[in-house]
């Protein structure tokens, strides 16, 4: 956003981050990024499930370059039937076709088809060099288990099983700082970056939105004993604007500012103690993420380490035995995701063998959701995140079809020379009763919330199609908290679109 903007004459733009200019240099090695996981660009928080009294960590990235700075570096777009839905939710204009240009416009995908993926764009992405072997045997087995196999799995445009565009250029991983904030557009005299600064909240006055105050932040992360540590602190300060102010906080950071801004659910504002000073119950509603967890082998020969992110291979197929996930005009909408892992260690479950591999599932059209509300209205508080996974019935049955499914390619011919022994959740375990139970205990939050500031004309919308906050002037979102219903994929290459497509609004206009 700020790049896009700072491109305009006459405009001046102002990028506050909580986080610091640079994230740690072991972000930059694609096979160590779950070792980011609690470190200093993560912002440490917590989703607690009431119902099941259960924690995870919810990893959000907390730099210059948010999320992209410690994600998995997966850039896939999601089957486009995701986003043909949304124009029915109340997301006019947002369909895959709308969205298209946008993809294309962050990309530098060589290799791919120029017609429906992007050539110049600032962000390089391609498939793996220097693949796994295990990962060719995993996508090999998948095929032999019937799944069909995908050309171009980050297209959008087709199911089935490949292999999937990485954000690794040159053996290091690319985040949206360094493929945007290029030395030569943080030299603009128009753009100012201001980091390590916490926005506390934003300036509404008379109906419109005038700026932000921040300062007084912290660095974030978990301490030894698993607490929030404080870090670095700045002067408070205000910053005033002429046009607007475009939050991109992430779909846990965006509603969390708004609530303690007033602007949110007012009964819950006033049971926090933040006086309202905008009645929008939606903010902090329809939080949704894929739930995720796999089956773990333990490998009959060494598996190489590798140079990737060890996850090579995705893609995403409908899902047998659910019939309500139709997309517009009644056809199928892929339900289930499963992502190859040349390790048994790095999503669930994470007590896997030393030695070993996983083939991990999602549900990709999750009905479960959750919230993201106040603790208590300073700015320095954790969230209170409720996701409330697999609470409905139905993301438990999808799951456990593609655990099935997982234990077929887990079976496949291809994998006779890897396979030494399933170990979890292991091949005694087959009552369905006691698969449930497996993916409870081992599910994770796959780390793609999106939702809680969605686009939408009806009560509960947070947004208008063009971003704009309802009831409040001068005041847009442009992250995942604007999606209405989760992309049939890996999130990051879907914010990357919205944000393109968000800067080319407000240049634009209104």
């Amino acid at each position: 956003m700020a790049a896009r903007l700072s491109e305009r004459p006459g405009a001046r733009v102002l990028l506050v981050e909580a986080g610091p200019a640079e994230p740690p240099e072991a972000a930059a090695v694609p096979r160590a990024w779950t070792d980011l996981i609690g470190s200093p660009c993560d912002w440490g928080d917590v989703a607690f499930d009431e119902a099941t009294k259960r924690s995870s960590i919810l990893s959000r990235g907390k730099a210059l370059g948010g999320s992209t700075d410690m994600n998995g570096m997966v850039f896939v777009r999601g089957h486009r039937s995701g986003y043909d839905v949304w124009p029915g939710e109340g997301a006019a204009g947002w369909g895959f076709d709308d969205l298209l240009p946008f993809f294309k416009r962050c990309e530098n995908a060589a290799g791919r088809d120029a017609a429906v993926r992007g050539t110049d764009g600032p962000l390089t992405v391609r498939a793996a060099v220097d693949r796994n072997p295990v990962t060719r045997a995993l996508l090999d087995a998948a095929c032999e288990a019937g799944l069909p196999r995908a050309a171009d799995p980050s297209s959008g445009l087709e199911e089935g099983i490949g292999l999937h565009d990485l954000s690794i250029e040159r053996g290091r991983r690319l985040t949206s700082a360094d493929a945007y904030l290029t030395p030569a557009v943080r030299d603009r005299e128009n753009l100012t970056i201001v980091t390590d600064a916490l926005v506390n909240r934003v300036l509404v006055e008379d109906g419109r939105c005038v700026g932000v105050e921040y300062g007084g932040g912290y660095g974030g992360g978990y301490g030894a004993q698993g607490r929030r540590q404080a870090a670095v602190h700045t002067a408070r300060c205000t910053a005033l604007c002429t046009e607007e102010v475009i939050l991109a906080a992430g779909a846990v950071g965006t509603p969390h500012l708004l609530l303690r801004s007033g602007i949110g659910p007012v009964s819950h504002l006033r049971d926090t103690g933040v006086d309202p000073v905008l009645d929008l119950p939606g903010v902090g509603a329809n939080l949704h993420d894929h739930p995720i967890t796999g089956v773990a082998y333990e490998a009959a020969r060494p598996v190489p380490r590798g140079e990737n992110n060890h996850a090579e291979v995705s893609g995403v197929v409908h899902d047998p035995g659910y019939a309500d996930h139709s997309g517009p005009g009644g056809g199928r909408r892929p339900a289930l995701q499963f992502i190859m892992f040349s390790s048994a260690r790095y999503l669930p479950p994470r007590f896997g063998p030393e030695n070993g591999y996983t083939i991990a599932f999602s549900v990709m059209i999750p009905k479960s959701r959750g919230t993201v509300r106040l603790a208590d209205p300073a700015p320095d508080s954790a969230p209170l995140v409720e996701p409330r996974y697999l609470s409905d019935p139905r993301d438990l049955d999808g799951m456990l079809t593609a655990l099935r499914i997982a234990r077929k390619i887990g079976a496949a011919p291809a994998l006779d020379p890897w396979r030494l022994r399933e170990a979890h959740p292991g091949p005694e375990v087959t009552d369905d009763g006691d698969l449930r139970d497996y993916i409870r205990d081992s599910y994770s939050p796959y780390w793609h919330a999106v939702g809680t500031s969605r686009i939408g004309t009806d009560a509960m919308a947070v947004v208008d199609p063009l971003l704009r906050v309802h009831g409040i002037t001068g005041l847009r979102v442009a992250d995942a908290s604007v999606i209405p219903s989760i992309p049939a994929a890996n999130t990051m290459a879907a914010v990357y679109g919205i944000a393109e497509r968000a800067a080319a609004l407000i240049v634009s206009g209104p």
